[in-house]
């Protein structure tokens, strides 16, 4: 039988501050040293008094601005009480029925998702559990960290959506600058709440807690998906609880029952003081908001007129994005200066802009061996890299010299033009040496001559090689071939 399945998700991210949520603490959540970040703030000791992070605050307001959310004009912090090892006070500091962002939606593949809320809590630390040890260590390192929560509506019906929703969610946060958001280090966790029903009716909702990769956010899901849909098969039923991820086995495995919200005993923060903002406050942070992954994929299209793999290249990388305008904005100037305005027509303008993208996403990136493009680490400034982008323009270089030049400006920084002219790189255009150059080696290469005449046409692909070492690449290749195929006839 067929079950539509109804998927919310809850997604934690760590915010980016200097200081914790309530003290002045480091929030410092890649601390190697235990308990190193700690005072008696965020350890919860009696009599301490907790002061709310402004510069967190904001953020959250920041992130609620850019999903499309209305920002209360009046929010409070409200206690969560529960007991786990690695929560100081025995309750957590979080938001219930007045988050500071409602509603809200981040459009996947043309689907508007709905938000239901953004709200501000705090972290709580870390469990450590080694490995053949009948004890668990507790790290509270982390313990207070401004933590993030976002709650969509139950509007995903899939994992693959699931995961483009965290995925573009991530990128949105680092355009922000409001969280690192990096899942491997636990800066931003997901939950699923996960449903199968018959018909518009919901069914039993189960959640997965803590699952720290995109690809496991698919994968839980659809594994959810098809245990569920067994269980109902089989005339069984769904039981409401929270279930945990086995990353070996691939499979959900249950934890506890889930809790409802009564079992928290919310109430307000008696220890803080209600939240008020004032238009003025929220227009502030509106306009520190830059320009939006979406909004920049359009423009790339529309501007650049690059295809799809390459604008989301430049997304994912910000900073790659930001060197290559300036880097088109260098060689457009140039060819304005050089050729005038009637140069830069749509057709010329596609060549030039495709041309800077593919050797930032190709030979940088291979450069780089995976590294992320860091422009304040990256020794090319956007002056070279374009000197360099005209000289394959005007093929005063060859491609294969291109290729060893940019390997010299990556590892030094320096000019590409004083590159080419200490080495003697420039393109070979006197085409009587390059003729005898080609002479000497059919000369030299008789075997290969042969091979080439009875149609071997590997042997050609040989010879326009030794041509190639001979001149250290200088020579043009299209030329190189047009004369041994004159000479061997």
């Amino acid at each position: 039988m067929t079950y539509k399945s109804t998927i919310g998700l809850e997604i934690h991210a760590e915010l980016k501050t200097n200081s914790k949520m309530f003290c002045s603490c480091k929030n410092d959540s890649d601390e190697k040293r235990p308990n190193f970040n700690v005072c008696p703030v965020c350890m919860g000791h009696p009599g301490t008094l907790p002061v709310a992070n402004e510069e967190a605050v904001k953020k959250v307001i920041k992130t609620g601005l850019a999903l499309n959310c209305k920002i209360a004009e009046n929010s409070k912090f409200d206690r969560k009480n529960y007991f786990y090892p690695d929560l100081p006070k025995g309750y957590q500091i979080s938001q219930y029925d007045q988050p500071i962002c409602n509603g809200g939606y981040l459009k996947i593949d043309d689907k508007k998702i709905r938000i239901t809320r953004i709200h501000l809590e705090e972290d709580t630390g870390r469990l450590l559990h080694p490995d053949g040890a009948d004890y668990s260590l507790v790290d509270y390192n982390r313990a207070g960290i401004p933590l993030m929560e976002l709650v969509t509506e139950p509007d995903i019906e899939s994992g693959k959506q699931a995961r483009k929703f965290a995925e573009e969610l991530q990128i949105i946060l680092r355009y922000l600058g409001v969280s690192f958001a990096d899942m491997e280090k636990g800066q931003m966790r997901v939950e699923v709440n996960i449903s199968l029903s018959k018909n518009s009716k919901l069914g039993t909702k189960v959640e997965i807690k803590n699952l720290n990769s995109f690809r496991v956010v698919e994968k839980a899901i659809d594994f959810e998906i098809k245990r569920q849909t067994e269980l109902l098969d089989a005339g069984e039923k769904i039981i409401q609880e929270t279930r945990g991820w086995h990353d070996k086995k691939e499979i959900t495995f249950s934890q506890r029952n889930k809790e409802e919200a009564h079992d928290y005993r919310y109430f307000p923060e008696p220890d803080l003081s209600p939240l008020h903002f004032d238009k003025e406050f929220i227009e502030e942070i509106k306009e520190k908001i830059p320009e939006l992954p979406e909004q920049k994929r359009e423009r790339f299209k529309k501007e650049y007129n690059l295809d799809e793999k390459a604008v989301e290249v430049f997304i994912l990388n910000k900073d790659l994005s930001e060197y290559y305008e300036k880097v088109v904005s260098e060689f457009e100037e140039w060819l304005k200066s050089e050729f005038g305005n009637e140069i830069i027509s749509d057709k010329k303008e596609g060549k030039i802009f495709k041309l800077v993208a593919n050797y930032l996403i190709s030979d940088v990136k291979g450069l780089l061996c995976d590294k992320p493009f860091i422009e304040t680490e990256f020794k090319i400034s956007p002056e070279n890299f374009a000197e360099f982008m005209k000289m394959i323009y005007k093929e005063e270089i060859s491609s294969k010299v291109a290729k060893m030049v940019l390997i010299d400006m990556f590892n030094t920084g320096a000019d590409p033009s004083n590159i080419v002219e200490e080495n003697n790189l420039k393109q070979m255009t006197n085409e009587k040496e390059l003729e005898n150059i080609v002479k000497e080696i059919i000369a030299k290469n008789s075997k290969a001559v042969e091979d080439y005449k009875i149609g071997k046409q590997n042997a050609l692909q040989f010879l326009a090689g030794q041509v190639m070492a001979q001149t250290r690449g200088t020579a043009k290749p299209e030329k190189v071939q047009e004369l041994l195929i004159k000479h061997l006839i």
